[in-house]
């Protein structure tokens, strides 16, 4: 196995750095909609509901 797989392995073996960075994304995906004014959709009680920038919930600011 190639050095570069096996460095790839190591990465798709840390899930919880996985994890950590999906987080990170979808919070800045949130704030990004929240300051361009766009609505966001949700599942809630097995239906889509429609969030508006007002009410999606994240910070403007990025957690430290």
């Amino acid at each position: 196995m190639s050095e570069e797989l096996r460095d790839l392995d190591a990465i798709l073996k840390d899930t919880k750095r996985i994890e950590q960075a999906l987080r990170q994304a979808e919070e800045e995906a949130l704030r990004m909609h929240k300051r361009a004014g766009n609505p966001i959709a949700v599942w809630r009680d097995g239906q889509v509901v429609w969030l508006s920038p007002e009410e999606i919930p994240v910070s403007l600011e990025p957690t430290p």
